[in-house]
């Protein structure tokens, strides 16, 4: 990977302003731009919701968003009969792939299999302290916020990414997502050569305050800042076991927030219900109830601070059409949506990256 900055291999008419070029030429205009396209195009019948599968926890974590907004009162229920007739349901309505979080999703394993059975494209959020059966075959996401001093800070977890790496080290399914925090952003450097070591795969997050928190872990300007610097080392150091690109580094940690950048899709923020995730997803709590004005990926975070991973998922992939506005801008997009299949989709392998260099977002500065 070429520094930030360094000029990717100019594509034929990549001096024609941005906003001149009609798709089929960006498409034309390198034959790795179009590869790259009828790679990615072929997962467009995704259709996500997300599910909390229960209110229990295993562990405290400070700046937890489950405990957080109407949803962390909801009676859970673990009938895995009502969870299999919602599935069904879900399918009919159009639902192809199911995040399943919680609190800690691995505590009902029952009703994670009820799940797979019903719909097999799935994610599942775990703190990684319990294995989930193989035979529920769903991307393992497995949060990590640090080193074990600092998770048994925040998280009130002993050896935590020891008994991580135990239960899903060299486990296909898992990804770590590692979540940089205003403090911990050096720690990353301990916790991935540990991974490495264990034939971890990884990729990274972005504390996002969860609404009305006044703690420490929010970042700055200045942690962004470093945020990126580091974000770009660790790739270079570890290219076979980090999956991420440059453009998730511009859009993560640019001083505006997902939702200002591109304007996000989710119902809680979008009151449109004509197309997209403004009709078709459901943020179900764990009593399988729902409400449309609080309906988001992370739901109860602060809006203008998020940077989340997940909602980037969403919020990025969504807005095609503003970043076909050249080959470079398109490019960074791509790569942007390559990334994402690899770390949500069973089975899908990241492709090398289109753009090694920081692209603007749309109608947008840099950083």
């Amino acid at each position: 990977m070429k520094a930030a900055g360094n000029p990717t291999q100019a594509p034929a008419g990549a001096g024609r302003p941005a906003g001149e070029w009609k798709f089929s030429d960006i498409l034309a205009s390198d034959p790795r731009i179009r590869h790259k396209w009828e790679k990615v195009r072929q997962y467009f019948f995704l259709r996500e919701s997300t599910y909390d599968m229960t209110r229990k926890c295993n562990i405290q974590c400070e700046g937890c968003y489950y405990y957080r907004g109407e949803k962390a009162g909801a009676a859970g229920i673990e009938d895995p009969e009502q969870w299999r007739r919602l599935m069904a349901e879900e399918k009919q309505r159009g639902i192809t792939y199911v995040v399943l979080a919680g609190a800690e999703p691995s505590l009902v394993p029952e009703l994670l299999g009820v799940c797979y059975n019903q719909i097999p494209l799935g994610c599942i959020a775990t703190n990684g302290l319990i294995p989930i059966d193989k035979d529920v075959d769903y991307r393992i996401h497995v949060s990590v916020w640090g080193n074990d001093a600092t998770s048994q800070q925040v998280r009130n977890a002993k050896n935590m990414l020891s008994r991580q790496i135990q239960n899903y080290g060299n486990d296909p399914r898992a990804v770590f997502v590692y979540t940089f925090t205003r403090h911990n952003i050096d720690e990353v450097h301990e916790v991935m050569d540990q991974l490495a070591q264990n034939n971890c795969r990884a990729t990274f997050n972005m504390f996002s305050a969860p609404a009305g928190y006044a703690g420490g872990l929010s970042h700055d300007a200045r942690s962004l800042e470093q945020t990126r610097h580091a974000m770009e080392e660790i790739g270079r150091q570890y290219p076979d076991h980090v999956i991420f690109s440059p453009y998730h580094r511009v859009v993560h940690t640019h001083r505006l927030g997902l939702h200002d950048l591109f304007s996000c899709p989710y119902p809680r923020a979008n009151p449109s219900t004509d197309i997209g995730l403004g009709r078709s997803f459901r943020q179900y709590r764990a009593d399988l109830t729902w409400k449309r004005d609080t309906a988001c990926c992370v739901p109860d975070t602060d809006c203008a601070d998020c940077r989340h991973y997940a909602a980037g998922s969403a919020v990025v992939t969504a807005r095609m059409f503003r970043h076909a506005a050249c080959p470079e801008t398109f490019a960074a997009w791509l790569d942007y949506v390559d990334v994402y299949l690899a770390v949500w989709v069973r089975g899908y392998e990241k492709s090398p990256d289109l753009c090694d260099r920081h692209t603007a977002p749309p109608a947008q500065h840099l950083f």
